[in-house]
């Protein structure tokens, strides 16, 4: 707490900034200070990729909360875009960004130094911009749906050694993308033909890729590899460098831009995936 001293006008507004000042650095080293003893050190290897995942918590409630359409919905994926996007404007060591469902990952560049490399910071300052994002942009992508109450989203840092490692961790998020999105196209498919939630499960228990595949073009018409790839595949965000004419002189801008036909799969028809 500040002591008020009568310094006198004459001595001017300057000698209480330097007394205020002066005090708070005593009040810094006071007998309190040892508590700082209890805080652990997060800071990330170096010489690692450091990635951030975002996911949604209990989404499957506020999807139903909020009339998602199923098994899709390009609103709400055009909005978790919109909220990554505004994460690497605000944080531009993000390298790459992939998002598939209520999820999104962030790539740092490998010797960012952002935050001194703290795992909290990093995860703390993304995943408060990302809904905050969300909450603040909603309206643009639900104009006729108002937000009734504010989403939570986790996040967790993990990091890579290898840039074979960082390959892997995609690739690993594409399957699960289409993995998660083939089966979500099935029991849909079964529920809005009039099958209960308990029976659609039933059927598709213990089913292979390649038993779904057939389920949605021989009863429904249905060829999976035709559904959009923003679906199938999730949406990979990366920088660009665009030119631009401004007052006559060629100049170079980087900006955002965003892919749904990126396969982290080479070589594989997305198929073998069970």
């Amino acid at each position: 707490m500040y002591a008020l001293v009568d310094y006198g006008v004459a001595r001017g507004a300057g000698c209480l900034r330097r007394y205020f000042v002066s005090v708070g650095r005593v009040m810094a080293n006071s007998k309190y200070e040892y508590v700082r003893k209890f805080e652990q050190s997060d800071t990330c290897l170096p010489n690692t990729w450091i990635v951030v995942r975002l996911d949604g918590k209990c989404f499957h409630r506020f999807s139903e909360s909020h009339g998602f359409e199923k098994p899709n919905d390009l609103r709400c994926l055009s909005l978790m875009t919109n909220s990554a996007q505004c994460v690497m404007k605000e944080f531009s060591d993000i390298v790459l960004a992939y998002g598939q469902s209520d999820e999104y990952s962030f790539v740092l560049r490998r010797d960012t130094t952002l935050y001194s490399r703290r795992a909290s910071k990093l995860i703390s300052t993304m995943s408060s911009h990302f809904a905050s994002s969300f909450v603040f942009h909603w309206s643009k992508f639900f104009p006729i749906s108002p937000l009734l109450y504010p989403p939570t989203f986790d996040g967790r840092v993990v990091l890579y050694p290898t840039s074979a490692n960082l390959r892997d961790y995609l690739s690993w998020r594409q399957a699960d993308c289409h993995i998660n999105n083939l089966y979500n196209t099935c029991f849909w498919a079964l529920v809005h033909d009039g099958m209960t939630n308990t029976d659609a499960v039933k059927q598709l228990k213990g089913t292979l890729s390649s038993d779904k595949n057939e389920l949605l073009f021989s009863r429904f018409n249905i060829n999976y590899n035709n559904i959009p790839p923003v679906y199938r595949k999730g949406t990979t965000l990366i920088w660009s460098s665009q030119k631009e004419t401004v007052r006559s002189k060629d100049c170079s801008r980087r900006a955002i831009r965003s892919r749904h036909d990126k396969d982290m799969l080479p070589g594989k028809d997305s198929r073998e995936c069970n």
